[in-house]
């Protein structure tokens, strides 16, 4: 083939779309940055299956972030040059709240799947913010896990968190659900990510009178409280966040991890159509029997189809940030994805796309997550959407 014929042939051959994924794909947060990774994967390959975008495939341009606020700053700038119309991404609050600037100067949506810390969404004016979530923010988490640990009689409350953005934020959100009942911690215990050992701490909460511990950090970390606690011989209940359910708690803690309740907006049963084609396929594309954080991949899974259903009700074809930002703010119909329906998931002034009515408390038994209560299990054969 001739040059000219070859520049043809290329020249007809339609640009594919590239949409940005940033996360933590390596290192200690990788246990729900690779979930989320192939929930994106997962429904860009669908998508595409499908004839993509008008015939456009759908292209991913993937920056690990490595849980680190300045790597994940310098690699959001990178998709930017790298010309996406749009990003998929963070795991960690810190890294996020680092990054958003970034985006949110370029004009261009940022969807965050798994972050949850309560500022993500509200660090810019709603009418002006690029930022939208499909994670459950932590100031729905902390008053539900607040709401369910008083149900249970327990009313001196310990709070442990790290000291990142993630824990701070969080820490703060759990005081406000506390004080909303008129209640304070009887202690609060605060440490760096990477700490090894936590039995001062522990003791002095029980010291303190105690009778739960509301943790607010990652899987590791979650894990030394939780052998503290079993170091020292105090058997009292550990609940908190989304975090709770991650392999790095379960399995770094080990025994110590039974009973634990945290927050979850998917627990990975089967119980509707959408949500058993999910899980099969998952299973099937990665050759695993189980899902590490099924919340990371549903959440990541289904921001990728929101982000598509708004790029086809952009006017013209013009992908451009503006014009994509417009769109997923006035979604022109439901979709019916895998944590919920999302009918109305953003606005102009809302940009979370999950209410609490959308939460469930999750339990550990015998190393997995499932309901801790029986009617959990009933109602989420019911899609709960948006109020």
């Amino acid at each position: 083939m001739g040059l000219g014929l070859a520049a043809q042939a290329s020249a007809e051959q339609p640009v594919p779309i590239r949409i940005g994924v940033i996360g933590p794909f390596t290192g200690p947060s990788a246990d729900f940055g690779l979930p989320m990774l192939n929930g994106v994967k997962m429904a860009v390959d669908e998508i595409n299956a499908v004839g993509g975008y008008l015939g456009r495939s759908l292209e991913l341009v993937i920056k690990d972030d490595q849980a680190n606020p300045d790597t994940g700053r310098s690699q959001s700038q990178a998709l930017v040059n790298e010309k996406v119309v749009a990003t998929i991404g963070f795991c960690n609050t810190g890294v996020a709240m680092n990054s958003l600037a970034v985006f949110n100067d370029a004009k261009l949506p940022l969807i965050v799947p798994c972050a949850t810390g309560s500022p993500l969404t509200s660090t810019y004016p709603p009418a002006t913010s690029y930022v939208f979530r499909t994670s459950p923010k932590d100031s729905i988490q902390a008053p539900f896990v607040v709401d369910d640990l008083l149900a249970r009689g327990w009313k001196r409350v310990a709070v442990l968190h790290d000291s990142t953005g993630y824990g701070e934020a969080g820490a703060k959100d759990v005081e406000k659900a506390l004080a909303a009942k008129h209640l304070k911690p009887v202690y609060v215990g605060r440490f760096p990510l990477g700490v090894k050992d936590l039995t001062k701490e522990l003791s002095e909460a029980k010291a303190a009178g105690a009778d739960v511990i509301f943790s607010y950090t990652v899987g590791p970390e979650n894990a030394v409280i939780a052998r503290s606690r079993q170091a020292i011989g105090w058997k009292v209940p550990q609940v908190g966040a989304w975090t709770l359910s991650f392999p790095s708690f379960i399995e770094g803690a080990r025994e110590a991890s039974e009973g634990a309740l945290m927050a979850q907006s998917f627990i990975a049963e089967p119980s509707n159509e959408r949500r058993s084609s999910f899980l099969s396929n998952y299973a099937r594309k990665f050759n695993t029997k189980r899902i590490p954080v099924p919340m990371a991949a549903a959440q990541a899974y289904d921001a990728t189809y929101l982000l598509a259903h708004a790029m086809f009700n952009v006017p013209s074809g013009k992908l451009e940030g503006p014009f994509i930002k417009a769109a997923l703010e006035q979604p022109k119909r439901p979709y019916y994805g895998v944590v919920t329906t999302y009918d109305k998931s953003f606005s102009e002034n809302d940009k979370d796309a999950l209410s609490p009515n959308m939460l469930v408390m999750g339990v550990v038994r015998n190393g997995q997550i499932s309901f801790a209560y029986p009617e959990d299990a009933k109602r989420n054969l019911f899609v709960q959407r948006k109020q």
